[in-house]
């Protein structure tokens, strides 16, 4: 059985980034990256619909130890594809990767400080083991995407796609499509099928937030010329961080000026019967996840008249297309159901400690990155009111903080423990329906720190980077005697 200090699962971007850091910050330290797929990039290689793009800015999305250099900030997937995999050959992250291995299981030995990770790979069984293991797998079902029970589905005589299982050779030039959503996906699809569609039409249940903004940074491009590239990055990358903050803190804080301000900024682009029918949202912004579109695309293609908007809910689909609750109906040859993703904790692998399964919803979260009672297991999950990567690269370098530190301890264990009384809370207060239907699925966090879940680059920054590693993180487990002097095995690889 292969044998490394650290098994990373997913060759996505946080998987890509965290081989970065343990090979900067934990060079000692042997480690090989699982990824269930065939390809790296995990989203930006699964996700093949058009248009498809990022809704982060590049700046923040970016790793924060590969500057983005590329002129536009809100990147499409195949860009930011190739930037995944365009850093991992730079940094030779892409030699400790090992496809086609989906992890099934994992269980840990106390008396071995060791876990073992099965994983299947061409239809068989395989195992490795690690001493810590770091979970990089997102956090939704990559085989299935939340779709709905649409009554008279199967009487629909056209194709109904799901963006995650987009099919390579569909053609919708000249066709009707009806897009059932009103998120990121949806918002993403509907311009961009509507450049040669005959007509899209985006129906919604209910409005979301959508705000516009420059598809290029101009700020950005221009110190891109005047500094050197890591400079001008760093600057634009703290701008764009703490600007977030400050959107996000005063729409929490003064909710209906904040709605208001949105609004404002749609009265830019469409006529104010459009807003107040299809984009004036019942929630505050930022209870659920703000809706970004480039250089207004949406908006200038419902204006164009090639695509529209329908506030409504479905009665049932029928051969032709979708009949409303209203009485109405939308003509569709093509539907396409942006109805969401369905969430998954850790890609389901099933834990075991000690012989003893244990189940992680029952479990509490560890500054947003480890599990209660569960030794030597990290994950990576990112910010849900800002770039994914900004959390991740946080997590990451905390990981090789606790590697260092058990290596300079000597103690060869690292388990989050709970010390005194907690208050139960959601692993996210977010009302978005793809995170409430998970959340009983997913652990809990506390009343208080380290157990509480923050949605703030700058807190998490203080707390990963600088706060102490030994907040109710009881480590133990020391090396045995025997081991010292033991000759160190080479990292694997590929």
């Amino acid at each position: 059985m292969d044998h490394v200090d650290v098994i990373v699962v997913g060759a996505g971007i946080s998987g890509v980034g965290a081989g970065y850091h343990l090979q900067d910050k934990s060079p000692d330290r042997s480690y090989m990256i699982l990824e269930g797929r065939a390809d790296m990039g995990g989203t930006w290689d699964l996700f093949r619909y058009p248009g498809i793009r990022s809704d982060s800015d590049m700046y923040t999305l970016g790793y924060i130890f590969e500057p983005w250099t590329e002129a536009k900030a809100i990147a499409d997937g195949p860009n930011i594809l190739n930037y995944v995999k365009r850093t991992a050959a730079k940094y030779g992250i892409d030699k400790h990767i090992r496809f086609n291995h989906h992890v099934s299981a994992a269980s840990w030995s106390t008396e071995d400080a060791r876990w073992t990770v099965t994983a299947v790979t061409e239809g068989r069984e395989v195992q490795y083991s690690c001493n810590f293991l770091f979970m990089c797998s997102g956090y939704y079902n990559y085989a299935k995407g939340h779709m709905p029970d649409f009554p008279g589905a199967t009487d629909f005589a056209g194709q109904i796609i799901h963006p995650q299982f987009w099919p390579d050779t569909l053609n919708y030039a000249g066709k009707n499509v009806v897009v059932i959503g009103s998120g990121a996906t949806a918002v993403t699809i509907v311009p961009e099928m509507a450049q040669t569609a005959a007509h899209v039409t985006m129906l919604q249940r209910s409005p979301t937030y959508v705000v516009s903004r420059p598809s290029e940074d101009a700020l950005a491009n221009r110190l891109r010329k005047l500094l050197p590239s890591k400079l001008a990055y760093a600057l634009v990358r703290w701008r764009n961080v703490l600007f977030g903050m400050y959107f996000y803190n005063a729409a929490r804080k003064h909710p209906v000026r904040a709605k208001q301000r949105v609004l404002t900024m749609l009265g830019e682009h469409l006529p104010s019967e459009t807003i107040a029918a299809h984009f004036t949202p019942r929630y505050n912004v930022w209870d659920q996840r703000l809706c970004l579109v480039p250089d207004s695309d949406l908006f200038d293609a419902i204006k164009a008249g090639s695509a529209s908007v329908v506030t409504d809910t479905i009665a049932h689909f029928d051969t032709a297309g979708v009949a409303l609750a209203s009485g109405k109906r939308l003509d569709a040859d093509i539907i396409v159901t942006a109805t969401g993703l369905e969430l998954q904790l850790l890609s389901d692998v099933a834990f075991t400690v000690d012989g003893q399964p244990r189940d992680l919803a029952k479990t509490f979260n560890y500054k947003g990155m480890m599990y209660s009672d569960m030794p030597n297991l990290a994950s990576s999950f990112g910010y849900t009111n800002a770039s994914w990567t900004l959390k991740a690269d946080l997590t990451c370098a905390y990981v090789c903080r606790l590697l260092n530190t058990m290596k300079k301890r000597g103690l060869r264990q690292a388990t989050p423990r709970i010390a005194g009384d907690l208050e139960a809370a959601p692993f996210l207060d977010f009302t978005s329906g793809y995170v409430t239907r998970a959340m009983e699925r997913f652990p809990k966090q506390g009343d208080k720190q380290p157990w509480q879940v923050h949605q703030n680059y700058l807190k998490d920054l203080t707390a990963l980077r600088f706060g102490s590693v030994d907040d109710e993180m009881v480590f133990s487990n020391p090396e045995p005697k025997a081991a010292v002097g033991a000759v160190r095995r080479e990292p694997v690889s590929a």
